[in-house]
């Protein structure tokens, strides 16, 4: 249905792979869905090594491996829950000033969502 199981924030300028690790540990799934920024081998072997199939498209610049595209379609669940949140203008101006602050009204929105 693509609502959030898991929320780590991370500064502005920090590249969303830094918690990537993180995010995924200990949820149960068959398959990871990332895009491109994902595309780092020490990932795909985290998510491998959890019994799990990475479903991340590789970058141009880096070694080409196997995608099912197909499965990656659906993504646009996750871009779809961002939509979602931004209907919010609190979240989508960033309107709280602390972490803290922000990822409480990002849980309470997400349990809004959850309960449409």
């Amino acid at each position: 249905m693509g609502n959030p199981l898991r929320f780590i924030l991370t500064p502005g300028q920090a590249s969303d792979i830094t918690q990537a690790e993180a995010l995924i540990a200990d949820l149960p799934a068959d398959h990871v869905l990332g895009d491109k920024g994902y595309d780092a081998k020490a990932f795909r072997e985290v998510i491998q090594s959890q019994e799990v199939v990475p479903v991340i498209p590789p970058r141009k610049t880096s070694s080409q491996v196997s995608c099912d595209y197909a499965l990656y379609c659906e993504r646009n669940l996750v871009e779809r829950f961002f939509l979602k949140i931004k209907h919010f203008r609190r979240i989508a101006t960033r309107y709280d000033q602390t972490p803290r602050a922000f990822l409480s009204i990002l849980c309470l929105v997400s349990a809004f969502i959850w309960t449409k």
